[in-house]
């Protein structure tokens, strides 16, 4: 039996004709020195007689064996892997047997004592097809980063099904009442039927709109259709169509100090971001809403407490960072706990409150970052929630 290599001794790969430690030379796909625990996924690997001759921290993280209770061992009996009906998965695949041309096995998702593990293989074989397999190389990985990922895309399903069901039911049932009974409804009752199934409609956009954002955060693909913005006019636009939507104008109080910066940014996601903070702020806080815009230096210490909402006092005047505006919003509310301050910019959070997607603060929070800017929320001085977004004013050497 070949005496296996301690675990954390430097591993050649197979196949390249490299030993441990020696020089791999041009194009040796070698692993330049490291050893085989600097891996992230498990490695393990069995020599032609099928002896485990290395059995990495990643593997030893994965699986729960130990390395020494590996090494040594044949293949089958260190990895006793089973697919979901039962079966013994080398007696299955039979590595060293079966087809001269076979390569590789497949990611497949199988059982080690009942712990569910991601299982890759790949067959050296060193003279080439149709000759026996010199090294049987075994990649493993943990299922819980993509069990966690699927749960993700079933809970986004089932949120947008549920968001989407009732305004489609509305929009369904007046239109149908409609075309049944024109002329039983005077004009005032059609004309709130139409408006109904109008607001709806938009809550519709809004939720695909959202999606799509997501979608584009979340595979880098957002695309920013860069503009001179003027912030002080954005927040007061906003506040205005507040008012007009029937929120008393008293409520609001905007603070702006002189000579804010311009910023080169995208008007509609900056929008976005103004939208969703005044509407949480709206909806889920409580007495007056303050939005406090100041010019400051980033890169200066932007730490605060996050019990207060108090910023460190070495923000306007460090004149080596860059220049930007800070916005914050807050109101008189509850606030939010401290212990779910953490969770306020994941997916789908929604604190205590019922409704909604609770997508609006992720999709903001993304929206900041693909400016280079930063956010974060803590509790303001009034005991409620406050929320703090820095954008740098990035403006371009040349308008074009």
């Amino acid at each position: 039996m070949p005496h296996p290599a301690p675990a954390g001794d430097p591993v050649s790969v197979p196949g390249t004709g490299v030993p441990p430690g020696g020089d791999p030379g041009p194009g040796a796909a070698a692993l330049c020195g490291l050893t085989a625990d600097a891996l992230p996924d498990g490695l393990v690997i069995a020599d032609a007689s099928g002896t485990v001759c290395c059995f990495n921290a990643a593997a030893v993280r994965i699986t729960g064996i130990k390395a020494a209770d590996a090494l040594g061992k044949h293949l089958s009996d260190a990895l006793p892997l089973e697919d979901i009906d039962g079966r013994r998965w080398w007696v299955c695949t039979d590595p060293f047997g079966g087809l001269g041309i076979r390569t590789r096995q497949p990611e497949r998702n199988l059982l080690l004592a009942g712990r569910e593990v991601l299982v890759t293989a790949s067959y050296v074989r060193e003279n080439g097809a149709n000759t026996p397999v010199t090294h049987v190389v075994v990649g493993l990985r943990c299922t819980s980063a993509r069990r966690r990922s699927e749960r993700n895309h079933a809970e986004l399903v089932a949120t947008v099904a549920h968001e989407l069901r009732s305004p489609l039911t509305s929009v369904k049932g007046f239109t149908a009442t409609l075309l049944r009974k024109w002329e039983r409804f005077t004009d005032e009752q059609k004309r709130l039927m139409l408006e109904t199934v109008d607001a709806d409609a938009d809550r519709v956009t809004r939720l695909i709109t959202e999606l799509l954002d997501i979608s584009r955060i979340d595979s880098g693909r957002l695309q920013l259709h860069r503009q001179v913005v003027d912030l002080r006019e954005a927040v007061d636009r906003h506040v205005r169509a507040m008012v007009t939507a029937g929120h008393p104008a008293d409520r609001f109080v905007v603070r702006a100090e002189p000579g804010l910066p311009q910023t080169w940014m995208d008007r509609d996601k900056l929008d976005q971001i103004l939208g969703n903070l005044l509407e949480n702020a709206v909806r889920h806080g409580a007495g007056t809403v303050t939005i406090e815009m100041t010019r400051i230096r980033l890169g200066a210490d932007a730490s605060d407490d996050p019990a207060t909402g108090e910023a460190g006092e070495a923000g306007a005047g460090d004149e080596d960072g860059e220049e930007g505006t800070e916005i914050t919003v807050s109101d008189e509310g509850p606030g939010i706990p401290d212990e779910l301050l953490g969770r306020v910019f994941t997916r789908f959070w929604r604190g205590n409150r019922r409704g909604g997607t609770g997508l609006g603060l992720y999709i903001v929070k993304g929206l900041v970052e693909a400016h280079s800017g930063t956010i974060d929320v803590g509790r303001a001085a009034s005991g409620g929630a406050r929320f703090r977004f820095r954008l740098p004013a990035g403006m371009p050497d040349v308008l074009t």
